[in-house]
């Protein structure tokens, strides 16, 4: 898994603790080092700066909330192994009525992450105010790379019922 502007390890600490291995990212590493050992990775990249393939690739999963730059996002896609997961949560248009960021630069578009990923398989899409943990406008995305199996017969017989 990785975690993309891991910021102080929330994310890194939630995976970790359910078992996944985690790739930590981001341009300061200092609240992340105490994470780092057998089941998690922890490299100083700079997103903004850096080369993009510093990242890797083949990740299972990748996760990235509060942040974005655009010249990154076709990268993220590329991270991603066959059948990974993308969680991609961030400040959308809308937002400068609540507070930071304000700066259009940070802020996604109506519609953006679906434009910006259309190689996944989209499982869930959300975008509009939110309340908590404190009021916001954002965009989320979850999607797959790849098409998507059948629905377990659980789900399926429960959607024709």
């Amino acid at each position: 898994m990785l975690d993309l502007a891991a910021g102080s390890g929330r994310h890194v600490r939630l995976l970790r603790d359910r078992g996944f291995a985690v790739c930590a990212v981001d341009r300061d590493t200092t609240a992340l080092l105490s994470f780092a050992g057998s089941r998690c990775e922890v490299r100083r990249i700079d997103l903004e700066i850096d080369d993009h393939s510093a990242l890797g690739d083949d990740y299972d999963g990748i996760i990235v909330t509060n942040y974005l730059h655009r010249p990154l996002l076709p990268a993220i896609a590329r991270a991603l192994a066959p059948g990974g997961v993308l969680i991609y949560e961030t400040f959308a248009h809308g937002n400068e009525r609540f507070g930071r960021p304000r700066n259009p630069d940070f802020l996604l578009r109506p519609g953006e992450l679906l434009e910006a990923f259309t190689t996944l398989t989209v499982v869930a899409f959300e975008q509009g105010q939110v309340s908590a943990p404190r009021p916001a406008v954002v965009q989320r995305l979850a999607g797959v790379l790849g098409p998507m199996g059948p629905l377990p017969e659980a789900v399926n017989s429960a959607s024709t019922a």
